[in-house]
């Protein structure tokens, strides 16, 4: 067995920081590539490859390559047994207690939503990577999907919610990353929910929606802001679009707000200089989120 005391203690000896914050991510975000934990964590691709597959051979994660029809899919890391009974163990919970089953984590390998998982997850490791090389500049929130339909129940169920701060200044957000394959009035009714969200707990949160291409923004803009008028506190519902997660580019537009040009992530908060950031939604202290900043002894990535 790899959940044996002696094994777990053995791992104990041998884990650094970097390594437990790993595991805590792949428990809240389920599924992270290579390249993403390389962005995430560490300096260059071989030292990232040498230390994932020294835990892989602990069964602290698990790893698959999806197929694809050209060329070769990045290796994909989810947590593994041992990881999630040290985890257990470390927040002095009983492992049953985590409901972990093997065979789910390693699931998520013949998902539908797979792809829609990595592309949110990429999403952030970009913030995530230039945070780590930029002065004051931080992702100081990160929820999963999961954690937040837990959270908000069926108010609304964003694919994350996050906050982003650089200098004094933070920008609090909900996300919705579009893939191009749902019905834009299946898009444009949810904010109806995000207008019920904020009604219901008094989070003004932006949403952020992320596309594609910029011909599907552009035809969902229309859809959103004809939903938009339909509402009855619009102004609860703040919304921008774009097409990249890069956070030094001018790469979103706001809908109903005051600025019509494209603004750089930081900037939409003073698009919506009204909806300064509440205290973050409060996590029960059991399997509170991780930290989305990996330990400061942590090496920024070169380039």
């Amino acid at each position: 067995s790899v959940v044996t005391p002696e094994h777990l203690a053995w791992l104990a000896r041998r884990l650094t920081a970097r390594d437990r914050w790993l595991a805590r991510m792949l428990r809240e975000h389920r599924v992270l590539t290579s390249r993403q934990i390389v962005q995430m964590a560490f300096t260059g691709v071989r030292s990232a490859n040498r230390r994932l597959r020294e835990l892989f051979q602990w069964r602290m994660i698990d790893r698959f390559q999806p197929f694809v029809t050209v060329g070769s899919a990045p290796m994909h890391y989810v947590l593994d047994i041992a990881g999630a009974h040290l985890l257990a163990h470390e927040d002095g919970l009983d492992p049953q207690e985590l409901r972990y089953r093997h065979e789910v984590s390693i699931g998520i390998a013949h998902s539908l939503r797979l792809a829609h998982t990595v592309a949110v997850n990429g999403h952030f490791a970009t913030l995530i990577a230039h945070a780590r090389t930029t002065d004051h500049t931080r992702l100081t929130a990160w929820w999963s999907e999961t954690r937040c339909r837990k959270h908000f129940g069926d108010l609304a169920r964003p694919d994350a919610y996050a906050r982003w701060r650089v200098h004094d200044t933070e920008l609090e957000f909900f996300l919705e990353f579009d893939f191009g394959t749902e019905n834009l009035r299946i898009l444009a009714s949810k904010l109806g929910d995000y207008e019920k969200l904020a009604l219901t707990t008094a989070i003004t949160a932006p949403l952020l929606i992320r596309f594609t291409s910029t011909a599907r923004e552009a035809t969902a803009r229309r859809a959103l802001t004809d939903a938009l008028d339909q509402l009855d506190h619009p102004d609860l519902v703040p919304i921008a679009t774009g097409t990249t997660a890069s956070p030094v580019v001018p790469a979103w537009l706001p809908i109903n707000g005051a600025d019509t040009t494209r603004l750089q992530l930081i900037d939409l908060a003073r698009n919506w200089p009204a909806l300064a950031p509440a205290d973050a939604p409060t996590a029960s202290a059991q399997l509170a989120p991780p930290s989305p900043m990996p330990p400061a002894s942590s090496p920024a990535p070169r380039g």
